[in-house]
């Protein structure tokens, strides 16, 4: 049986001001932002070459029954950590420096502004078709 993830929710306390992060500052594309019934605002974005996306919104449990903040070590896999660390810090965004774990991984942390964590990471064999 094959299965693909393909959102992940993550629990916000202003659903435009955290848009706007991951839009403006992280560059993910905005796929959806639709409010379908009284109450209910569903946006889904995406990293850029990712399959998976994420979700904010109000008005659903997916959305409401988490506190803000609540997620931790969303992992974005990049396959120059240097250069994407970078671009974030260039537009705007706290990233940890880089540490380098061993076995060709490395690491740099940053914060959503509710708290929600992300990871940026690198895997020096995942280049190319393999990345």
């Amino acid at each position: 049986m094959e299965m693909k993830l393909e959102l992940v929710p993550i629990p916000v306390g202003d659903v435009d001001r955290a848009k706007a992060f991951y839009v403006e500052r992280l560059g993910f594309v905005e796929d959806v932002d639709v409010r379908p019934a009284d109450g209910v605002r569903v946006v889904q974005l995406t990293p850029p070459g990712s399959a998976c996306s994420i979700g904010m919104g109000t008005g659903l449990p997916a959305y409401d029954d988490m506190p803000p903040g609540a997620i931790k070590g969303l992992h974005l896999v990049v396959a120059d950590i240097a250069q994407a660390r970078a671009d974030l810090v260039g537009r705007g965004v706290d990233v940890g420096e880089v540490v380098d774990v061993g076995g060709g991984v490395k690491y740099a942390w940053l914060t959503d502004p509710d708290g929600n964590t992300l990871t940026l990471q690198e895997m020096a064999w995942r280049t190319g078709d393999a990345f």
